[in-house]
């Protein structure tokens, strides 16, 4: 009987340590986004790239639509309700950036891996880039944007004359 005094008094000064749940939103709330950890020498990662560099090469707008984030990002502005990423990269001959793109070594950023590596170092990166993402546990093209424009202007692209659109079927 006279032990439940020295008893409830230890309980409580063992509760009185425990956090409260208000400490937890508080974290929460100043908590960064989650930082990947460097994917590139994992098999799946590799072989999803090995993939994705493909069917850019071969321009498979099929594959590469199964490989897409369900947001992908291809354009900085809210673009037409009709069109396309594809359309898009046809219009302004951006396939072969994109090619050169994915061959280049992909580097983690944020919650994202991302080419080129210019761009994982330097948020502020004047050229085009491209970013792959998990989503529910397999890898997804996030986005292919060009750099940030100052305007409505269209990406500039180098050497565009080279790139020929393909004929149309």
């Amino acid at each position: 009987m006279f032990l439940r005094a020295p008893v409830f008094l230890f309980a409580a000064a063992m509760l009185a340590g425990c956090p409260m749940s208000d400490k937890n939103s508080q974290k929460a709330k100043g908590k960064k986004e989650p930082q990947m950890k460097d994917q590139s020498a994992d098999a799946s990662f590799q072989a999803f790239t090995g993939r994705l560099r493909k069917a850019v090469e071969m321009r498979d707008k099929a594959v590469l639509a199964s490989m897409m984030a369900p947001n992908f990002g291809y354009r900085w502005d809210q673009g037409p309700a009709d069109e396309t990423p594809f359309a898009y990269w046809d219009r302004y001959r951006l396939w072969g950036e994109l090619s050169k793109l994915t061959r280049e070594r992909w580097m983690p950023n944020g919650s994202f891996m991302v080419v080129p590596p210019q761009f994982a170092q330097s948020e502020s990166y004047p050229g085009f880039r491209a970013g792959l993402t998990m989503v529910n546990g397999s890898w997804r093209f996030a986005y292919f944007v060009s750099p940030q424009p100052a305007g409505d202007a269209a990406p500039e692209v180098q050497n565009a004359a080279e790139e020929k659109p393909l004929p149309t079927l």
